[in-house]
Formats: structure tokens, C-alpha cells, sequence
């Protein structure tokens, strides 16, 4: 059994990763309305592959016997400046996430919870790859700013991505 603090800190966590998942499907729906559905496309993944975060980590709490505690989720962002701004803003998010993850990895360690450990590694990983697709995105976008052309093809390219199976879920 895991100490309650570590507990209620993987409980924050999945808060945190729904939060993410309502997120990018709020930034899809933008997308979507704007007419960039290759990017609202991409979102909507991105905003399953969160859901399956947080039940990766609600499954992780059950499997060590520990109470899960859903807990309300802020209202995202529905209005955006541009799709640059959309995936600034994701960018920025991934960066947050990447920050909690540590912290929730900093306070395992600290609590001895040697399995969380092991469970957070992939977390850890998993963050690195999505701050990359999420920076490599962003800068494309700012690369070619208002040039019509460009912004079709990037986005088109965006909707090329497929759901890929999460390892674990």
C-alpha cells in the first residue's frame, strides 16, 4: 500500500492528465472550427492519449489498493489567437505536465514508494517524447506564420497521425 500523501498525489496526477485530455479536446474543437482539421485531428489524439494517462494511473492505484478520488476539472481555454497560439499553448502544457511528473517522481523517492517509481519512469520518458512533438510543432507553425500554403501543408501533415496503441493501458 502506498503512504496516503503518495496517494493523494497520483490522485492529483490524474486530475492533472484529465485536465490535460479536456484541454486538447478543447483546442481540437477550436481547430476544428477554424478549419484546421488536420491539427483538430491531431489534438483529439493527443487529448485521448491523456485519458489513457490518467487511467494508466487510476489502474496503477487500484492495482496497489489505494483509493481513487476523481476530483472536479477546470474549465480549459476555448478561445485562441491563432493556431500557432494553440500549439504554443500545448507546448507550454507538456512542459507543465513535465514538471509535475517530476515532482510526483521527486516525492517517491523522498516516500520510498519504490513501485511508483518504476511506474513514473515511463511517465518520464513518455514526457520527453511529447515536449518534442509538441516543440517540433510549434516551431514549424512559427517558421511559416500567416503563409497560407504552408499552413495547409503543415496542417495536413498534422492530420496524418494515428492513435498508436499505449504501452501498459
Amino acid at each position: 500500500m502506498l503512504s496516503l500523501v503518495m496517494q493523494d498525489a497520483i490522485n492529483d496526477q490524474i486530475n492533472n492528465e484529465l485536465f490535460s485530455s479536456y484541454s486538447y479536446l478543447s483546442m481540437s474543437s477550436w481547430c476544428e472550427y477554424e478549419q484546421f482539421v488536420g491539427s483538430a485531428l491531431w489534438l483529439r489524439i493527443q487529448s485521448q492519449e491523456e485519458q489513457a494517462h490518467a487511467l494508466r494511473l487510476k489502474d496503477f492505484l487500484l492495482a496497489r489498493h489505494c483509493q481513487v478520488t476523481f476530483r472536479a476539472i477546470e474549465q480549459p481555454e476555448t478561445n485562441f489567437e491563432s493556431i500557432v497560439d494553440v500549439f504554443e499553448k500545448t507546448l507550454a502544457q507538456e512542459q507543465r505536465v513535465t514538471g509535475q511528473i517530476d515532482k510526483l517522481y521527486e516525492l517517491a523517492f523522498q516516500e520510498k514508494a519504490f513501485a511508483a517509481l518504476v511506474e513514473l519512469e515511463w511517465f518520464i520518458a513518455e514526457q520527453v517524447e511529447e515536449e518534442k512533438s509538441a516543440r517540433e510543432i510549434a516551431h514549424k507553425l512559427r517558421m511559416v506564420q500567416n503563409d497560407p500554403a504552408s499552413l495547409l501543408d503543415l496542417d495536413r501533415e498534422l492530420g496524418q497521425r494515428s492513435a498508436a496503441p499505449e504501452a501498459g493501458v
